[in-house]
């Protein structure tokens, strides 16, 4: 059946409208109350709307081919699996009746439908999951379909985009429904091992056994707004617990605060932020720079020694010295932001994503302080968390599996020392950190932009090489910290900062620090460009020279770098 012509049938039936009440379908044209807003509404309306409530912006649920029409290329759609259906293994009275009605209903012959299809002209398995069918729950069927779409996927190296829906897992079919979250989660795995991308899109509601399998096993995860998600329904964890749950409890927008979304993307967006995360996982050889040997020649000078080591810690905090971000979006293209450790939170003094440097796809993980007050109390004057570690090593594992290249810009006084961060792991997470980066499979680049504080910084530095700019400093701790340590006065740590051996040029002779990058005399958003230039340079070369070695000889070399030390 053509998809125009399945979307007419589904559309004829359609309850998508109704949200969570159970108030009598309304024929099309004529108006109906929106159950969020309670305003009057043309179906006509909302359905040319995305099935989004033109008063108010509530996201209705929406029919799975309508779904596919949205997502896809015109016409690019193939689906798989059409006939298979579920069958009645408990015998459970009453269960094979109410399918057959729901396929005549709906149109559809189970809650999910998968196949292939192009957006952009990229080529991708497309999984959408239809609320009306029984709550999109997971039955045999379902799991089945699902797992048949990455099994083909694997065979055909092809990324898979799942667009998620559920009450769960399917009652009537016992425990062989809660079978599927393993089979699932196993071809998941086998997907995922053969370094093929998979992007769970959650929409509302995604609950229960499907949250708990393959909603959450996603490179990346995104989400409608104000979807619900979670594992027990909010009226479950109320009756549990006897208590009132927050207002936006288990939404997307709590979802992303707490780590588990990276980013949550209105409807009308959505192709074209899927379109440009298969982008960044197509991958490309590296467009030439055009190399200034003037430029090289210039900055492969000595810095000079006039400025004393306090003066240069003192520059490497100033205000308005550009930031991790600013680097990020002068160095690269198509930066997609991935967020959350996918444990416990979001952590914004550390942010990371995929980019595009030259055309060729890397990931690229900045600690951040940000430049106006209000910035630096968003990321927490670039002292990150546990979770900001865990997320930036999230990405970075990830990096690996895509054989993308991780470039780090360091800029903190230090990891964040607080009660919560000690409670969560701090030490731990740093720990794994220099664990993991020890053998990561891709090179890594790590370049002091600002600050390079102990232990926090240490943990974005195991890297093949490691550069600084001029004025930046690298140290076990702060001079303030070291001279109330060792001497019992923080007031001596001028005298501190002189004894440490914490700047670039001190650390280029320790053999501790690859390349120095040259300053302006003022180093600001307004003369960042001379650095910059340089640094694309330089980059470009270290890129070049890196990716022409096995991912074993990058693990070899990296390990006698800091075996020398």
């Amino acid at each position: 059946m053509k998809l125009k012509n399945m979307f007419k049938k589904t559309r004829r039936n359609d309850t998508a409208l109704r949200g969570y009440d159970r108030q009598p379908e309304v024929p099309d044209g004529l108006l109906r109350k929106c159950n969020v807003c309670k305003e009057a509404i043309f179906t006509d309306e909302v359905q040319n709307n995305d099935c989004i409530c033109p008063k108010c912006g509530n996201y209705f649920r929406i029919p799975a081919y309508q779904r596919v029409e949205m997502i896809a290329d015109e016409g690019s759609f193939e689906e798989w699996d059409e006939d298979l259906v579920g069958n009645n293994p408990l015998h459970y009275a009453g269960y094979t009746e109410k399918q057959k009605m729901l396929q005549e209903k709906t149109g559809l012959k189970e809650a999910v439908i998968t196949g292939k299809a192009q957006i952009g002209g990229i080529e991708t398995v497309l999984g959408v999951c239809d609320g009306r069918f029984m709550m999109a729950s997971m039955g045999q069927a379902v799991g089945e379909k699902i797992t048949r779409a990455f099994e083909r996927a694997e065979e055909e190296q092809l990324p898979v985009i799942l667009f998620t829906c559920s009450g769960g897992a399917r009652m009537q079919e016992g425990i062989l429904s809660l079978m599927q979250m393993a089979k699932t989660s196993a071809a998941i795995k086998k997907h995922s091992d053969a370094g093929l991308l998979y992007v769970a899109v959650l929409t509302n509601p995604t609950t229960g056994g499907v949250t708990a399998s393959f909603a959450m096993e996603g490179d990346i995860t995104l989400a409608e707004p104000g979807a619900l998600v979670g594992f027990a329904g909010p009226r479950v964890i109320e009756q549990t617990i006897h208590q009132k749950l927050p207002e936006g409890f288990q939404r997307s927008e709590f979802l992303q605060t707490h780590g588990f979304v990276d980013a949550v993307v209105e409807r009308k967006d959505i192709k074209k932020y899927l379109y440009n995360v298969l982008r960044l996982h197509v991958n490309r050889k590296c467009e030439k720079v055009v190399i200034d040997s003037n430029l090289e020649t210039v900055h492969q000078k000595n810095v000079d020694r006039e400025k004393t080591a306090w003066e240069r810690v003192q520059i490497s905090r100033a205000k308005d010295r550009p930031s991790g971000s600013d680097y990020i979006h002068a160095l690269f293209t198509d930066f997609t932001e991935q967020r959350g450790d996918r444990c416990y939170g979001d952590d914004r003094a550390i942010i990371g994503g995929v980019a595009r440097f030259h055309g060729i796809p890397v990931t690229v993980i900045a600690q951040e302080k940000g430049r106006t007050t209000k910035e630096n109390i968003e990321h927490n004057f670039g002292m990150p968390s546990p979770e900001g570690y865990r997320k930036a090593l999230r990405l970075m594992k990830q990096a690996e599996k895509f054989q993308r290249p991780v470039i780090c810009f360091v800029d903190t006084p230090g990891a964040f020392c607080g009660l919560e961060a000690e409670e969560r792991g701090q030490g731990e997470a740093i720990a794994r950190n220099l664990y993991e980066m020890s053998a990561l499979k891709v090179p890594i680049l790590s370049i002091v932009i600002g600050e390079g504080g102990s232990g926090g910084a240490l943990a974005l530095a195991v890297a093949d090489e490691v550069w600084m700019l001029e004025n930046s400093i690298y140290s076990i701790l702060s001079p303030e910290g070291f001279a109330s340590i060792l001497w019992k006065d923080s007031k001596r740590a001028e005298e501190a900062a002189g004894v440490m051996k914490l700047t670039a040029a001190d650390l280029m002779n320790l053999g501790v620090v690859e390349q120095i990058i040259e300053e302006p005399e003022m180093l600001n958003i307004n003369t960042f460009s001379e650095v910059t230039n340089v640094m694309e340079q330089k980059i470009y070369r270290f890129l070049e020279e890196k990716q022409k070695k096995t991912g074993i000889k990058l693990v070899e070399e990296r390990y006698e770098r800091f075996r020398r030390m």
